[in-house]
Order: structure tokens, then C-alpha cells, then sequence
């Protein structure tokens, strides 16, 4: 009896450790009109989605391409036209809102927001913070400077002031690196101010996502470089509130859906010319 009794805690504890896998899980699935679910929690984050109809994307509008404000004042980028397909094939609507990027788990914690989707770049303090997707695309973090400043290598950065976006990880990684003794940090609110203040000579260099630096240099085909020496490589990932995994879960089932008929690279060939996603 002891063994029979033994052999049924076993399998309990196998069943009760898929449950716990986390938002990457094919254990929980939901069907996206009634918001029911298979999960063995109380999660209910895709049915309040659901029930408003609508997803509540929050971003800094000033990260391009990920998402930003265009001339005409609307919010487009590569994170918004892919978040733009998920909510149209989940039939909800799109709403995005503008956070303080150094307070943005805040609006998360909050529910001022469902998710964060705008270049999040992927760290383990984040993880502590808020529930990530598994990551959809690659990214390093690298120095841009001016192409006439005669800086070439990091070495070269020594005694100069970098400007970096406050909240960021570029900034984590900056102030743990070694080279941060040797330099002069500027925080700023966001990449446009920094990028600004490099082009008016204010600051020597730049600390921020290859993505963005690549793109500014393409798009504007202003006299800026990035060094071949950067300092970490990172992923991008969606942010959502700790506990929301069939949010979680449901989008990233939409955005494999959505790599596997083609949609994923065509918007990406839109932004980058080719699909630069990890998305499986």
C-alpha cells in the first residue's frame, strides 16, 4: 500500500511541476474569446485582456525603430506592427502608452499597462521585476561616436563623457564595466537627448542598443559611427507583471504562429531589410 501510496506522490509532483515551468510553457493554453484555461492557477491576465478587448502596450516613444513617434505623431515602429498583427489575430485592439522608461515596472505593477514591448533588453534583475517572454530578437550594446572625434577603440574613451539612457540596462552594464572609471557618465532620459547632445559635441560618445545606433546611422545618414569594440551582447524580450503567464503564453504562441506563415518576416524586412528575429 505504501508503495502505491508513494508511486501517486510521485506522479502528482511531475504532473504539478509542468504547471510550473513559466510563460514559455506548452502546458497552459487558452482560447482567446472566452479566456478559459487549462492552467492549474488562478491566472486570469489574458481574460482581462480579453474582456476589455483590447492590449495595452507600454513603451518609451522615443526608441526607434522599436516604437516611437513619427512626424505625424503616431506611434509606429518594428515592436508596433508586430504587436499591431498579435491583437488583430487575437481580435483585441492595440493601445499603446507612453512610461518613464526608469519607472516603468511601476506602470506594470500598477496594470496601467499589460506588458512592456519596446526593445526590452533581457537581465536577470528584470527577471526579478516582471515576467519576460522568451526572447524574440538579438542585440548588442555598443559605443557610437562621431566620425570625425578620432575615438576608435574603447581605450580611446578614457577621460571622455558617454551619455547613456537612465533605466536602461545599457546603463547597468556601463557602471559595472571597467571602463566606467575612466569615464565621464551623462544620464539621460532618452537615446534622441543623448544621440542629440553627441551630435551638438556635448558628449563624446554614446552607450546604447546596436539596433537603435544602426538604425539612427541608416535612416538619418548623420556622421556617426559605432566602435568595433562594444561591451555586451542582449536579448530582446516582452516585459509582463509578475504571475500573467497565459498573457504571456498566448502571445508568444501568435508571434510563433505568425513566424511560421511568413508574417514575422515580412515586417521584419520592412525594418531591417532581412528577418533578424529568434522567434522559433
Amino acid at each position: 500500500m505504501k508503495g502505491i501510496t508513494k508511486r501517486i506522490a510521485s506522479i502528482v509532483l511531475a504532473a504539478s511541476m509542468l504547471f510550473a515551468v513559466g510563460c514559455g510553457s506548452s502546458s497552459s493554453t487558452s482560447d482567446s474569446k472566452s479566456g478559459s484555461s487549462s492552467s492549474a492557477s488562478n491566472d486570469d491576465s489574458f481574460k482581462k485582456v480579453n474582456d476589455a478587448g483590447k492590449l495595452v502596450l507600454g513603451l518609451d516613444a522615443t526608441f526607434k525603430p522599436m516604437g516611437y513617434t513619427d512626424e505625424n505623431d503616431k506611434i509606429v515602429g518594428f515592436d508596433i506592427d508586430l504587436a499591431e498583427e498579435v491583437c488583430k489575430r487575437l481580435d483585441i485592439k492595440l493601445e499603446t502608452y507612453n512610461v518613464n522608461w526608469d519607472t516603468k515596472e511601476q506602470d506594470l505593477n500598477a496594470g496601467t499597462i499589460d506588458c512592456i514591448w519596446n526593445g526590452l533588453s533581457v537581465s536577470d534583475e528584470r527577471k526579478k521585476q516582471m515576467l519576460m517572454s522568451e526572447p524574440y530578437m538579438n542585440n548588442k550594446m555598443v559605443f557610437m561616436v562621431n566620425k570625425d572625434s578620432g575615438i576608435k577603440s574603447k581605450d580611446d574613451l578614457k577621460g571622455k563623457k558617454v551619455a547613456v539612457q537612465n533605466g536602461s540596462t545599457a546603463q547597468e552594464i556601463l557602471k559595472d564595466s571597467d571602463i566606467s572609471k575612466d569615464i565621464t557618465m551623462t544620464e539621460l532620459a532618452t537615446n534622441v537627448e543623448a544621440i542629440q547632445q553627441l551630435e551638438l559635441k556635448m558628449v563624446d560618445a554614446v552607450f546604447l542598443d546596436s539596433v537603435v545606433a544602426d538604425y539612427e546611422i541608416t535612416s538619418t545618414g548623420k556622421s556617426f559611427e559605432v566602435l568595433a569594440d562594444g561591451l555586451s551582447e542582449e536579448q530582446y524580450a516582452i516585459g509582463f507583471k509578475l504571475g500573467a503567464n497565459e498573457l504571456c503564453k498566448k502571445i508568444e504562441d501568435t508571434l510563433k504562429e505568425m513566424k511560421k506563415d511568413g508574417k514575422v518576416e515580412e515586417i521584419s524586412k520592412k525594418w531591417f531589410g532581412s528577418d533578424v528575429t529568434t522567434i522559433k
